[in-house]
């Protein structure tokens, strides 16, 4: 049998092909990666499990001395290591045993090996941790911090799968707590505007507007409560947020979360948001982006306090950054991006250069003198994830869209964050749990230059089943032709859903209905579908539309003229109002609301069974059935009686006369499973899980006049078929409807 190619191997250990390539870009981490794989295949003889596979990217990516590897990789496909946790400190043993012989027994006992955690154990462990807790949960119940309950709870249990402590936390908060309400969103009352005269007030409020030197890793120094009181004296105790997104995408439904919670937490304290443009990465950076994220923020119903960028700080940054090398914290390094990704990249042998040294050599970056990838300043810690001196500056020849060419150097996220967070006197820095790692750099990066350091606040990510919102990911769905653009309405980027006419309220209605959780969430499309029918069945006017016409001819129709029918917008609330509509001799209904030959049950137009006219006050009757050569019904002939002349129908069906013709588009799930993006579920990777039925085009469809002078968004819903909105592409002369979201079905619907 032939040995498969690098690229196979990699991917027949879990991993997308877009990450096994960029392994096959490093020459060393490929190498090592297919010498463990290559051993893992060797003991298996079959195939990998994603577990395994992971478990072993994860040694070859972080494993420095190779003469290890067969011996670490015997323990992973044996299942003796079969966590990340377990691999880590296998890990570590083996980087600190060098010249050891390594002595199996202590190496067991120091990676878990065989210690079996027993669900009561965690059970039992979380119990003890939240009656540690108790009086304090009972006071602040959801705001307290979760994350001191699972990091308590897996200190107990050190080789506890974390999963598993995560679900019993929130099943044993749940049972003491209750389901959430919503003071539960709320952090803290607001505290009173107004500038602090007494020293003691001031510290009190301190302790108030975010309790920052009180907050779990918060790292204080001699300078802190000088700074807090600075800070308040300068926000008067005001609750400051801030929206922070990178403008190189169109926002997306976890987006709408964020927006939700920055905005709506200081608005519900009576403070200010700002949006805050990260735009230090110019070559990525669009126009178009910057005016689709400030639109969508409007959208949502929020109006930024100021709208700034990280641009507007470029010189105080690069200021900042020279004291810092200054005071011994930073430095110029010349190793290459190859040489610093993996879990563990070997320190740079440039970081105790002098520091007029690296002095020079950061303003020889300032001036051009290197090339893009030649140069860096880096900043001397080590993170939460072991990342060690992350980058702070890095060489750009890009211009700037709002700086033009003055810099060739651009700040990093890591560097930048936390600076203009403590600039805008930021008291609620909000941001998603993957942005934890980042937390101890915030910190440690404000304390260094002694710099006003706001609290970083972390919470799970909001996602969706059977969608993907990557930007990468979006553009391969462009380009592949399973969407025309952006805003196809079939994806769950913002503007996607306003063009398919989700409401803004339904979405913001939808992120308080999620609320805010350390744990990511995932939830299912139907939760947000469901609000946006409770908006919409409250604002969209009612109207009439037929998809799959069929004639109907009133033979007896009462009048020579159409008459003119009051059709209520909303049925359930005649005060708001009426609109007109015209019912003439011949009418179309749904060809699915007729029947020659009914099963038992069915309640529509059959023979011998009439059925009334929404609105109209008629019954009509069959008397003729006019088919075509080929036998496909073309008409049917009818007569009629007012409704209260004889037994009333069994079901009255909508129609439309005299219509408009339109294009109506209906959609369905772009994909066909939950998690398109998982190998595991979607071995092919998420372009072969496109649904082809996910949009159905009726070129033809008949709507009631009414919706004549429709504009684009307006919405509507087209009575017994759902809810749908004007979409953009209409035109004067040719309304465009896409369908929002579909009725709640009715279980006695036939």
């Amino acid at each position: 049998m032939a040995t498969p190619d690098s690229l196979s191997l990699f991917t027949g250990l879990g991993l997308s092909e877009h990450k096994a390539r960029e392994t096959l870009k490093n020459a060393a981490l490929s190498a090592q990666l297919r010498e463990a794989a290559t051993q893992a295949q060797q003991t298996l003889g079959s195939t990998i499990d994603k577990a395994t596979g992971t478990l072993l990217y994860g040694l070859a990516s972080r494993l420095r001395d190779t003469r290890r590897l067969s011996f670490l990789v015997s323990y992973i496909v044996n299942k003796k290591i079969h966590s990340e946790l377990q691999l880590s400190a296998a890990l570590e043993y083996v980087r600190s045993h060098p010249l050891d012989p390594i002595d199996s027994v202590d190496f067991e006992k120091e990676c878990g090996v065989g210690v079996l955690v027993t669900p009561e154990q965690i059970e039992e462990a979380v119990e003890a941790t939240i009656n540690k807790h108790r009086p304090q949960l009972l006071v602040e119940r959801y705001r307290f911090n979760m994350g001191l309950l699972m990091g308590e709870a897996r200190a107990a249990l050190r080789w506890a799968d974390g999963k598993m402590i995560k679900h019993e936390v929130d099943m044993q908060v749940l049972h003491l707590l209750g389901p959430k309400m919503e003071a539960d969103l709320e952090k803290k009352p607001k505290v009173a505007k107004g500038r602090l005269e007494e020293t003691d007030r001031k510290t009190k409020d301190v302790v108030e507007n975010g309790e920052n030197y009180k907050t779990p890793g918060y790292v204080t120094t001699t300078h802190t409560m000088d700074l807090l009181k600075q800070h308040l004296e300068i926000t008067g105790g005001q609750v400051r947020t801030r929206f922070p997104p990178e403008p190189n995408g169109i926002l997306h439904i976890g987006h709408a979360k964020a927006i939700n919670f920055n905005f709506g937490y200081a608005k519900a304290n009576s403070g200010i948001c700002f949006l805050r443009f990260d735009d230090t990465n110019p070559e990525k950076e669009e126009a178009k982006f910057f005016t689709a994220i400030y639109d969508m923020v409007v959208w949502l119903g929020y109006t930024p306090y100021k709208v700034t960028y990280a641009s507007d700080y470029f010189d105080q940054l690069y200021a900042w950054a020279i004291e810092l090398i200054r005071r011994g914290q930073a430095y110029v390094c010349h190793q290459k991006v190859e040489e610093l990704k993996g879990h563990n990249p070997l320190p740079s042998p440039w970081r105790d250069r002098p520091i007029e040294e690296s002095l020079l050599l950061f303003e020889a970056m300032r001036k051009g003198k290197f090339s893009e990838g030649e140069a860096t300043l880096r900043m001397k810690l080590v993170m939460e994830d072991g990342k060690m001196d992350p980058v702070a500056y890095r060489v750009k020849y890009t211009p700037h869209h709002r700086t033009g060419d003055k810099w060739c150097i651009y700040p990093t996220y890591d560097y930048t964050h936390c600076l203009c967070d403590s600039i805008e006197h930021i008291t609620h820095s909000l941001c998603t749990k993957e942005f934890q790692a980042r937390r101890s750099s915030y910190f440690w990066l404000c304390n260094a230059l002694d710099v006003y350091c706001p609290v970083q606040w972390e919470y799970g990510r909001l996602n969706l089943h059977y969608a993907v919102v990557s930007k990468r990911k979006i553009l391969q769905l462009v380009a592949a032709g399973a969407v025309r653009d952006w805003d196809d309405p079939r994806l769950f980027t913002l503007t996607a859903l306003r063009r398919r006419g989700f409401p803004p309220e339904a979405i913001n209605n939808f992120c308080a209905r999620v609320g805010v959780t350390v744990a990511q969430t995932t939830m299912e499309p139907h939760l947000l579908e469901s609000c946006v029918r409770d908006v919409l069945n409250d604002t969209a006017p009612r109207a009439m539309a037929i998809l799959e016409p069929l004639q109907v001819v009133i033979t007896n129709f009462p009048d020579v003229k159409p008459l003119d029918i009051q059709v209520p917008n909303f049925p359930a609330d005649e005060t708001k109002g009426f609109h007109q509509v015209p019912f003439a001799s011949t009418v179309f209904i749904e060809r699915t609301d007729f029947k020659e030959e009914p099963e038992p049950g069915y309640k529509r137009l059959a023979w011998g069974q009439p059925v009334g006219l929404r609105h109209t006050g008629y019954v009509i009757e069959l008397q003729n059935v006019v088919k075509s050569p080929n036998g496909c019904v073309e008409c049917l002939e009818v007569t009629c009686r007012r409704t209260d002349a004889g037994e009333k129908p069994k079901a009255f069906i909508h129609w439309v006369s005299q219509p408009l013709v339109c294009e109506i588009r209906l959609y369905e799930r772009l994909f066909q499973h939950k998690n398109p993006e998982d190998p595991a579920e979607v071995p092919g990777g998420f372009l072969s899980d496109l649904n082809t039925a996910s949009l159905q085009v009726v070129e033809a469809a008949l709507v009631d006049c009414s919706v004549a002078l429709a504009k684009p968004f307006d919405k509507f819903q087209f009575e017994r078929l759902g809810y749908f909105s004007v979409d953009p592409d209409s035109h004067q002369g040719q309304l465009i409807f896409n369908r929002t979201v579909t009725l709640k079905e009715d279980p006695g619907k036939v």
